[in-house]
């Protein structure tokens, strides 16, 4: 049962982390710059999964859990129209991370419910645990 409580912790370690980049995609949204300029707008963050734990392996040399296999920065921007900005370009636009705030806040969602069955799921394990020792005494 040991194991079951160390894929549950790996995916809430990756789960927060999907949380962070996106609460960072969020706080972005609204940064604008020049991609050619002093100040270029901040990089829409992508946090990638991959099935393990590369620090852990069953004796059988399975991998159990879940890992943050990588985080993309995607430099993909939308202009608007501000010739006033002190960051517009020439033709007067402002460039801003390509962020969409309703899949973002989408996204956010399923990692908090994702997080919250992992909890679930170490309390249940515990549970169990707590169970089986009851039986042993």
């Amino acid at each position: 049962m040991y194991g079951l409580l160390d894929i549950s912790a790996s995916a809430l370690v990756a789960n927060r982390t999907r949380l962070d980049a996106i609460a960072a995609n969020l706080a972005s949204a609204d940064v604008g710059g020049n991609p050619d300029g002093p100040v270029k707008p901040p990089p829409v963050r992508e946090v990638l999964f991959a099935v393990g734990d590369p620090n852990a392996s069953t004796p059988d040399g399975q991998e159990m859990g879940v890992h943050v296999a990588d985080i993309r920065e995607v430099h993909a921007y939308v202009p608007r129209y501000q010739p006033f900005h002190p960051y517009a370009d020439k033709e007067g636009r402002v460039w801003y991370p390509d962020v969409n705030v309703v899949e973002q806040s989408a996204n956010m969602m399923m990692a908090a419910r994702s997080y919250e069955a992992n909890i679930a799921a170490i309390e249940a394990t515990k549970s169990m645990i707590n169970s089986a020792l009851e039986i042993l005494t």
